[in-house]
């Protein structure tokens, strides 16, 4: 698997735990440095996130990825993703988003994992 497919990998592995709401899998992907800037400016560290994941804080049921652009130097990365998802978040009731995700990822020990995503619409 090339750099760009692991990186894309990664990105798309982040969806799947979370529509799962699986931990063990999303830590594989997630570097333990991980923030998300969710929409709303909220900042939440990896233990903030899995947490909000988990305690139905940010339900995620589908998602449909649309476009990914990947660019690495060296052993850093940056990618910016737009996917379709479905969420029911803080509350609110269930909506279908369009999600751009704009990340930064790392190469530890041969593996890309992502370090931060910061999230808006497109």
């Amino acid at each position: 698997m090339s750099d760009r497919e692991e990186i894309i990998r990664c990105y798309e592995a982040m969806y799947d735990g979370e529509i799962r709401k699986d931990i063990p899998y999303l830590k594989q992907f997630l570097d333990e440095s991980y923030i998300l800037i969710h929409m709303t400016g909220v900042k939440m560290n990896r233990q903030e996130y899995f947490d909000a994941v988990m305690d139905g804080t940010l339900n995620y049921y589908w998602c449909e990825h649309e476009h990914a652009d990947v660019r690495i130097n060296g052993d850093h990365a940056y990618m910016r993703g737009d996917t379709k998802v479905e969420a029911a978040v803080y509350g609110g009731s269930k909506h279908v988003w369009r999600l751009r995700l704009d990340c930064e990822f790392v190469k530890k020990e041969g593996k890309w994992k992502m370090t931060l995503s910061k999230a808006s619409t497109y």
